[in-house]
């Protein structure tokens, strides 16, 4: 669509002019003859996908495949699920671990069982010794698995948006 040019179409279209438009655009603004073309921005903005201006244009297939409301449909769902399942198995892996204190307690306190403190003591000093050790080398494996989940992340910020929503719900149901 072809405009004369007023202040107002000035501020909001771009003149075509070539390699130099926003420099001859400038020098040309008392020129009240000259074209510009008309840049509708609504029907621009309807056609860029907002996770497409926020996160570059490489947002993944999962993006390009389903609409936003079903990504998070999608990744809620099983981020529900996920944590559902953490908090049972967590419950029962805290259940377990505590019982098994608490026996092996009752076990050493009615003398079925006696504990080495000495060598318990000696063990847990090499093995902070060793953690101090190894504490700064990150291996690359580490490395390259930490990638491929920021790459994922990025390719499919609604999914993961979704799926970390309905962990957490999941995780106070």
């Amino acid at each position: 669509m072809w405009m004369r040019s007023s202040p107002l179409t000035r501020a909001l279209c771009f003149q075509v002019r070539g390699q130099g438009g926003m420099a001859a655009a400038a020098k040309d603004q008392d020129n009240e003859g000259d074209q510009f073309d008309v840049l509708d921005l609504a029907e621009y903005a309807k056609r860029q996908r907002w996770w497409n201006r926020f996160f570059g244009k490489n947002s993944g297939p999962i993006a390009e495949k389903y609409t936003v409301a079903t990504q998070l449909m999608i990744g809620g769902a099983s981020g529900w699920c996920a944590g559902f399942l953490f908090q049972k198995v967590g419950k029962l892996a805290a259940t377990a671990v505590g019982g098994g204190f608490f026996l092996l307690q009752v076990a050493n306190h009615t003398g079925y069982i006696t504990v080495d403190w000495k060598r318990v003591e000696r063990d847990v000093n090499k093995a902070k010794k060793q953690l101090k050790i190894g504490k700064n080398k990150v291996t690359s494996e580490v490395h390259g698995a930490f990638d491929e989940v920021t790459v994922f992340v990025k390719k499919n910020i609604v999914l993961t948006g979704g799926f970390v929503g309905g962990f957490l719900i999941g995780l106070a149901s």
